[in-house]
C-alpha cells in the first residue's frame, strides 16, 4: 500500500539523518519540496540530497511565508489534494522538514489534511535543540529541572511566562523577534546564561551567549537559544 511519510532530516548535517529516515526516502516515488528562490533546493532537501533516489521525482511547491491564516491554508490544500491524488494512484510519496516532524512543522496541518483519506507515516528525526544540547555536551534537563520549548514568534506575555517558570527555555525562531527577547532576557539578567547557535550542525554554524551580541544585532533564519538557569551549565 502507498503512502505519506514526513520525513525528518535533522537540523542540517546529512550525517544527523537516521537510519529509518534514510531508508524511507530510498523507497519514494515522489517528493513534495519547497519552492526555494531562483529554482535552488531548499535547505531541507539540500540536506537530504546525498540519500536521494535519481528516479525520484521532485515537485517544487510554493508554500506561503506570511501571517494570513487563510492564504496558507488554501495553499496547503491544494498541495494535499495534490499529494492525497498521487498516493491514491499508487505512488509513495515523500515531504521532507527540517528537524523533527513533529516540532513546528507545516507537514504537520498537511497530514491533518489526509489522515482520514490515505495512509500517513511520520518518520522522526533529530531536533535543533536536542543537537545542539549534543554539541555542547550539556542536558536539556536534570532531575526535576523543567524544559519548555517556545517560539519567538509568541505573544511578549506567553514568553515572559515561560522564561519565568522554567529551569531550562528553548526559544526558536529567535531571529524573527530578536530584540523582544533580547530585552525580555537582558531585565532578567540571564543574557549570560543563555546561548545562542545559529545554523546548527551547518558548515556555518556558530555559537555565542546572548551577553555577545547588542539588541539590534540581525540573526541567521536558523538561530536558536538555549537558556540553562541552574545545573550543568552550558
Amino acid at each position: 500500500m502507498a503512502s505519506f511519510y514526513g520525513i525528518g532530516v535533522g537540523p542540517g548535517d546529512s550525517d544527523l539523518l537516521t537510519v529509518k529516515a534514510v531508508a524511507t526516502i530510498k523507497q519514494l516515488d515522489i517528493l513534495y519540496a519547497p519552492q526555494a528562490h531562483k529554482g535552488s533546493k531548499s535547505v531541507a532537501e539540500r540536506i537530504a540530497a546525498p540519500y536521494l533516489p535519481e528516479t525520484l521525482t521532485v515537485k517544487k511547491r510554493h508554500f506561503p511565508m506570511v501571517n494570513d491564516w487563510e492564504t496558507k491554508m488554501a495553499s496547503w490544500r491544494t498541495i494535499a489534494d495534490e499529494i492525497k491524488a498521487d498516493v491514491q494512484a499508487g505512488h509513495n510519496v515523500g515531504f521532507l522538514t527540517l528537524g523533527d516532524p513533529s516540532v513546528y512543522s507545516t507537514f504537520s496541518y498537511i497530514a491533518d489534511m489526509l489522515v482520514s483519506d490515505i495512509d500517513v507515516q511520520t518518520i522522526a528525526g533529530i531536533s535543533s535543540f536536542s543537537q545542539i544540547a549534543a554539541s555542547l555536551s550539556v542536558p536539556l534537563m536534570l532531575d526535576e529541572e523543567s524544559l519548555e520549548v517556545v517560539p519567538a514568534t509568541a505573544a511578549e506575555s506567553k514568553l515572559t511566562q515561560v522564561i519565568d517558570l522554567n529551569d531550562n527555555v528553548v526559544i526558536m525562531k529567535i531571529a524573527t523577534n530578536f530584540a523582544k527577547v533580547y530585552r525580555i532576557l537582558q531585565e532578567r539578567n540571564l543574557l549570560d546564561k543563555t546561548i545562542v547557535v545559529e545554523n546548527a550542525s551547518m558548515a556555518t554554524q556558530r555559537v555565542r551567549r546572548l551577553s555577545d551580541y547588542a539588541v539590534e544585532d540581525k540573526l541567521p533564519y536558523f538561530t536558536t537559544a538555549l537558556l540553562k538557569k541552574e545545573g550543568k551549565k552550558a
